[in-house]
């Protein structure tokens, strides 16, 4: 290690001897035949003849590694025999010595103050830092750490070391409001990864400062509230005032105006005032429409400043429509097949389903479109609030029978449906249905009478 007290150990050299060690002939000693380099100091170490052990001999200030043109030595060291004596015979082997790196020197700023501009609203980095460190860059020693110790409260500023360069990154990762703040002053420490030596400490010059300007952008208006919610009842009139938007600009400073346009409306319902932000519709709203969802209609709206260029803001519209009862039930299936010798005169289940939302939906009620049926033919059973069986009191022969199913839902007012379900009366012989040959339909009245019926009800 660098700075190491005279007389420390390096290492031990060890030679051996084939002769009979009971002899001189295998009695060995030790020497430093030649060190390269030979700077600052041509003895920098020496080895203790009989044992083989090396070790420093110079003041610890000049095991340096800052200072010395190589922190590698290569020493040839000599083991001869016969003590020693001029004729023993001789081995020669290479000790290789590195100087080993602590962290003796602090990191210092290249200057007491660095300088910084950013737009307002903008991340990311807008300086590197510069420091110097004398130590080994391949160690912890001379690896950097930074941090901020003063003048970031918000947490606006985050600062990351480059690996390659050792430079402290200055980021803003938060971003920055002109109007707020135009300047912010950062006081920022550098460290080292590994602690200093007892004897070295950081000093002023492991501090800078860095003064932040923020540069003033003309940024888009401002939605407040954002989502903006309003809660309206379908099928309101068409010019009814749902709610008057309101944006403000940021840039308070500039006395901008502010315009406001429709962006979305994907069913194109609503219209705003480009003054006053008042907006109101300009066609029906229908909670059954496609582009609802979830009773929930979505519009987006532009608010644009008088800026050069403008710049442009976008709110969020949420309309919760509430439903009334606009919509009648259907049936379903239309179609069943029944034998016409069959024993289980039970014909079809019928299901109904209505768009609209519950009280206007079920319980539904099923009827028979009487004026049109024979009464000693068809029936037709409750099952559930959904649900209900149709069936014959008698055998009918084979052929097509439209029925008119009448169905109500629970709405205030009710809203009712009368559909034509068709029956196929089937010939089933020999585990053969064949409805194929069925007789031309018999209807139980006329199709303008049923179509007025349902649009009476409709009404």
């Amino acid at each position: 290690m660098e700075g190491s007290p005279t007389g420390t150990t390096v290492m031990r050299m060890t030679a051996f001897d084939a002769d009979d060690p009971a002899t001189d002939n295998a009695l060995l000693r030790y020497n430093i035949r030649q060190q390269t380099p030979d700077r600052p100091s041509p003895n920098m170490f020496y080895i203790d003849p009989e044992k083989g052990d090396i070790v420093t001999v110079v003041s610890p200030a000049l095991l340096d590694r800052e200072t010395l043109e190589n922190p590698k030595y290569e020493l040839i060291i000599e083991a001869q025999d016969m003590a020693g004596l001029d004729v023993g015979l001789t081995g020669t082997a290479t000790a290789t010595i590195m100087i080993d790196d602590k962290n003796d020197h602090s990191p210092k700023f290249t200057k007491k103050e660095f300088q910084a501009t950013v737009e307002e609203g903008a991340v990311g980095v807008i300086v590197n830092l510069t420091v110097e460190d004398k130590d080994d860059p391949t160690t912890g020693a001379w690896r950097a750490a930074y941090t901020i110790i003063n003048g970031n409260p918000g947490q606006s500023f985050e600062i990351h070391t480059n690996p390659q360069t050792n430079e402290g990154m200055l980021s803003v990762v938060k971003p920055l409001d002109y109007e707020i703040s135009a300047f912010h002053t950062l006081l920022i420490k550098v460290e080292n990864e590994d602690p200093l030596v007892p004897d070295v400490s950081y000093g002023p010059s492991s501090t800078a400062t860095v003064h932040i300007t923020v540069l003033d952008v003309n940024e888009g208006p401002v939605f407040h509230p954002d989502p903006m919610m309003v809660t309206k009842q379908e099928h309101i009139s068409v010019g009814s005032v749902l709610l008057t938007v309101n944006a403000t600009d940021p840039d308070s400073l500039q006395h901008q105006t502010i315009r406001y346009s429709v962006y979305k409306d994907p069913a194109g319902w609503l219209n705003i005032n480009p003054i006053n932000g008042t907006v109101d519709t300009t066609a029906v709203l229908d909670r059954e429409s496609p582009f609802v969802h979830n009773s929930v209609y979505t519009a987006l709206f532009l608010a644009i400043d008088s800026g050069n260029p403008p710049a442009t803001g976008t709110g969020t519209l949420l309309i919760t429509l509430e439903d009334v009862n606009d919509n009648a039930p259907f049936i379903y299936p239309t179609v069943a097949e029944v034998c016409d010798d069959a024993k289980n005169l039970s014909v079809v289940i019928l299901g109904a389903s209505d768009k609209d939302l519950h009280p206007n939906t079920d319980p539904f009620k099923f009827e028979i479109h009487k004026p049109t049926v024979p009464d000693k033919v068809w029936k037709i059973s409750k099952i559930n609030n959904t649900h209900a069986l149709v069936s014959l009191l008698q055998n009918l022969n084979k052929a097509n029978y439209h029925l008119p199913i009448m169905v109500t839902d629970s709405g205030k007012p009710p809203m009712t449906n009368i559909t034509d379900l068709r029956v196929q009366v089937c010939s089933c012989k020999n585990s053969k249905v064949d409805c194929n040959t069925a007789g031309a339909p018999h209807f139980s009245t006329t199709a303008v009478l049923l179509l007025s019926f349902f649009s009476l009800a409709c009404l």
